[in-house]
């Protein structure tokens, strides 16, 4: 059984699942029944910072267009893009080896904003049943999952979640924090 997490709980994933060593993160939406003419395309993007919270280098921005992780191992790597956003579960997938990560990778920060937000219009408060979950790669069993209930009628950008790294364990946690101005607005909370 998965466990719930709210917003700003923090677990340990060792806690939630011992001996866990890769993990699916899956995040998935519907969109609300309203009719923008266009279809949503939602992409999840991970930023892997270091030490002082910053992206480690450009190619530590995982998403649609550099799918793999710089390290040799691609630690972190992302399953392709979803453009609609249509069907049931997971829309986009990232996969997460957590023996694989360099030790220059403190926090992984899962992001999702929507393409081209400002020219179709839209925004979160038209989606809903969004979440974040994590998935045991060895079992297949979800592990944490985390609903984001909160309407976010003027949002582009989202921060669902953030895996980090604290005295050699790597903990989640559940942020939920939105953002106006797209993927623009995180990049530049993040980079140097």
């Amino acid at each position: 059984m998965a466990i719930s997490l709210s917003k700003g709980q923090r677990i340990s994933l060792d806690k939630a699942s011992p001996g866990l060593k890769a993990a699916f993160v899956g995040l998935g939406w519907d969109v609300k029944k309203v009719d923008t003419g266009k279809d949503f395309d939602i992409d999840c993007s991970v930023f892997l910072l270091g030490e002082n919270e910053k992206l480690i280098s450009d190619n530590h921005l995982i998403f649609y267009n550099n799918l793999k992780s710089p390290d040799p191992e691609h630690s972190v790597e992302h399953m392709g893009d979803n453009l609609t956003g249509a069907g049931e579960g997971d829309d986009e997938v990232v996969l997460v080896n957590f023996t694989k990560i360099p030790n220059e990778v403190k926090k992984l920060v899962f992001v999702v904003t929507i393409h081209e937000a400002d020219k179709r219009q839209q925004n979160f408060g038209q989606i809903e049943n969004a979440f974040v979950r994590l998935v045991d790669v060895q079992t297949k069993e979800e592990v944490l999952r985390y609903d984001l209930t909160e309407d976010y009628s003027i949002e582009t950008a989202l921060i669902t979640a953030e895996i980090y790294n604290k005295d050699g364990e790597w903990r989640m946690t559940a942020v939920g924090s939105g953002y106006e101005g797209g993927l623009q607005a995180i990049l530049n909370r993040y980079s140097n």
